[in-house]
């Protein structure tokens, strides 16, 4: 990737870019650098959650600019009528307990990101959505921790070397 950067700071600046996030950069920092999980968890999450309190609050002016541009309110319009699409039942009905299921499920496109995006589209609060968010994170963060170890145990039970 970037070896010219040490490695904490890769996993910290790759835990920020959106649909990587902290749920995917921990078991590539276990597999791919041989970091313990316990050494990656903080990084990442750190690095996940940085941008988030941003985007909560001021999303909303980067909108307003981007909306004066064709291409952007094209992706924008897109982009929101998708998420509201993928959430609207759940968060209408679940509201922040929805938000925290949507971050903690580690399939593409439910991270954190998306859901500073669905707080911002529901108008939902910004403590409420910030700490719905984060346990949302960290519950995502674990499963995947969990299913690494449980993978990489299987396969050096098979024999098989999987760690770069």
């Amino acid at each position: 990737m970037l070896d010219f950067l040490p490695q904490w700071f890769q996993i910290f600046f790759f835990s920020m870019v959106p649909w990587l996030e902290a749920r995917y950069v921990i078991p590539f920092s276990m597999l791919q650098y041989g970091w313990e999980w316990w050494q990656a968890f903080p990084l990442a999450i750190a690095g996940n959650m940085l941008p988030i309190p941003f985007i909560l609050l001021f999303f909303r002016y980067v909108e307003k600019f981007l909306r004066k541009y064709a291409f952007w309110a094209k992706i924008m319009d897109w982009l929101f009528a998708r998420t509201r699409k993928k959430a609207d039942g759940r968060i209408r009905k679940y509201q922040y307990l929805g938000l925290f299921a949507f971050v903690a499920l580690p399939v593409p496109f439910t991270g954190a990101w998306t859901g500073a995006l669905i707080a911002y589209l529901f108008d939902l609060k910004f403590s409420k959505s910030l700490l719905a968010i984060f346990i949302g994170l960290i519950l995502a963060a674990v499963i995947m921790i969990i299913l690494t170890l449980y993978i990489s145990w299987m396969l050096t039970y098979l024999g098989i070397n999987i760690k770069g």
